[in-house]
């Protein structure tokens, strides 16, 4: 082994697990009710990303906080309100989403993250489409 590949190795191993892409990334959320006559599309940020995490193959081995899992969550984060076109007046038109400020690879938060991978749910609209800036 030459010793530059063994430098790129020792210094690959050993910095590229304290770096992540975990980032503020743009998205669009559909967003409609039963009730109203159009779909709202609203641009937002979301953290998306990857994050470095530990096999939990060796368990048995290891102690629990050593067998972190971390995702990309928010570090900061506010909510923003959207009205929804096309209401009845009996029908609350509003709708709030997070909007990520920044981001940082923890532990997932139930508070405000979906924390369990379903199956792929296509975000789209089944009725004419408005789209909100904010």
């Amino acid at each position: 082994m030459t010793p530059f590949f063994a430098m790129s190795l020792l210094f690959g191993l050993t910095f590229g697990q304290t770096t992540s892409l975990c980032a503020p990334s743009e998205y669009i959320i559909h967003v409609e009710k039963r009730e109203c006559a159009y779909c709202l599309a609203i641009n937002t940020t979301i953290c998306a990303g990857f994050c470095m995490t530990r096999d939990s193959n060796g368990k048995k081995l290891l102690l629990k906080s050593a067998l972190s899992q971390n995702v990309c969550t928010y570090k900061e984060m506010f909510y923003q309100t959207a009205l929804i076109p096309g209401c009845p007046h009996h029908t609350i038109p509003y709708y709030s989403y997070p909007v990520a400020v920044s981001c940082k690879c923890g532990k997932c938060n139930t508070d405000y993250s979906d924390c369990v991978h379903e199956k792929v749910r296509t975000n789209y609209c089944t009725k004419p489409q408005k789209l909100c800036n904010m």
